[in-house]
Order: structure tokens, then sequence, then C-alpha cells
């Protein structure tokens, strides 16, 4: 689905360069649950702001669907996003004088649908997360949990095949964390790619690849496995193929 052949991002100053991303090497398949994890600026959130096409590489190559789009305009980014990106945020970035239903119609308003597909869609996608029998409230109405439900609907209302979720159970307690990841790990058995970043081992264990940073580099890559006989287990820790 996509891949990143020795990318870097850098920010500079007059005075100071940072290295964000540094040579990195990363293979995504479509359908993949990959979680990145890693100390606090590592690179993670670039990582993800990267591959979301919110910032541009400095070096290197990305390819999304077969197509190299290092090199793309921010009217073509903006084009590819619209039709294949959903984003999930940590602070759920919905807008309170919204009811819950005009949140998520948010995303389809950028897409060439009339109003009676737009109405099925969300009333679908409600359905799906558990949070129909709010549609008619306001963010503020809402519990933590409830208003990434929210943000979760919103992301996947317009069909979007790769999703990309930034600490999205950061805000949350345990019990609405468990509920998010649940939620996103179906998503993922009827096809969705995620990307995720997260800074809890617990939560990382519900993807099926992590790959963890460290000054911008990819420093391990972790794989899940599951057998009928023994259950889920961790394949050996090692030097990522990636890196």
């Amino acid at each position: 689905m996509l891949k990143l052949n020795n990318l870097s991002k850098f920010y500079r100053t007059d005075e100071v360069e940072t290295v964000a991303l540094n040579a990195v090497n990363v293979s995504i398949e479509q359908g993949e649950f990959v979680s990145v994890m890693g100390p606090s600026g590592c690179g993670k959130s670039t990582l993800l702001n990267v591959v979301g096409m919110l910032d541009r590489p400095t070096e290197g190559e990305y390819f999304f669907m077969g197509e190299d789009v290092a090199g793309y305009g921010e009217s073509k980014l903006s084009q590819i996003r619209k039709q294949n990106i959903g984003f999930i945020f940590q602070n759920f970035n919905l807008i309170d004088e919204l009811s819950v239903s005009e949140n998520i119609e948010l995303a389809l308003l950028y897409h060439d649908i009339g109003a009676k597909e737009r109405k099925h869609r969300i009333e679908q996608v409600m359905d799906k997360v558990g949070i129909a029998h709010r549609a008619k409230h306001r963010p503020s109405q809402l519990s933590g949990g409830q208003q990434q439900r929210v943000a979760v609907a919103r992301a996947v209302v317009g069909d979007q095949s790769l999703i990309l979720a930034d600490e999205p159970t950061g805000n949350l307690d345990s019990v609405h964390g468990q509920e998010v990841m649940e939620m996103l790990q179906g998503l993922n058995e009827e096809g969705t790619t995620i990307i995720m970043v997260t800074h809890s081992s617990a939560h990382a264990d519900y993807a099926r690849r992590t790959i963890n940073l460290f000054d911008g580099h990819v420093v391990t890559c972790l794989l899940y496995t599951s057998d009928a006989a023994d259950g889920c287990h961790r394949c050996r820790s090692r030097w990522s193929p990636y890196h």
C-alpha cells in the first residue's frame, strides 16, 4: 500500500537543523495494523504526518498506491488524502457547535456526494461505532470515549482505506481506551489499514506489527502472529529489515 525509501525529514532555521526522520525505510501492506512506538521526540508524529501527506519529506521516496507522491504539490496531495486517508487525533478535534452527525458529515462535504447518500452513510457509520443514540448531541455532552467514537466515525465515513491514529487513547481512561482499541481492531478485520502512534505497549499489542523509532531511525520491528494452538506470541526482536 505504501513504501518509504530512505526518507528523511529535516527542520531548518538560520542556526539549527533538526533531524526528525533519518533515512527511514518502511513498507506497509494493505490490510495491516501497524503500531509505531518510541520515546517522545523520536519522530513518531512526524512519520504519521509525512505518511498522511500533511508534511513533505526533505529527502527520499514515498510511494502510495504505487505512485511516488514525494514531489506532488499540495493540490494533488489534498485530493489523494480526501479519497484515501482518515485521521484520528488524541484531542478528538470535534467542533462543539455541531452535533455528532454534523461533525461526521464534515468529512463528506469535500466529496461529490448528495445529501441523501450522506445521510445514509452517517447513519451506517454511527451504528457501526455505537454512537447513533447520541446523533443530536454536542461533543461537550459526550464522554471522552464517546467523543473518540465520533472521531473514528468521521475518519471512516468516506470509506477511506487507510486510517492514521495519533495517540487515539491518550486522553481516555483504561476502559474507554480499550473500547476504542477494540473498535480499531474491528475496522482492521474488515480490511482497513491502520497505522497508530501510541505510548502504550498494551495497545500496541492490538497491532500485527510494531515499529520502534529512536532519534528518527527505525530501530526494531516486532512481529505478532496468531496460532490456534498457542495463541498470539511476539516474534523474536531483531534489527528491522526496514532499517
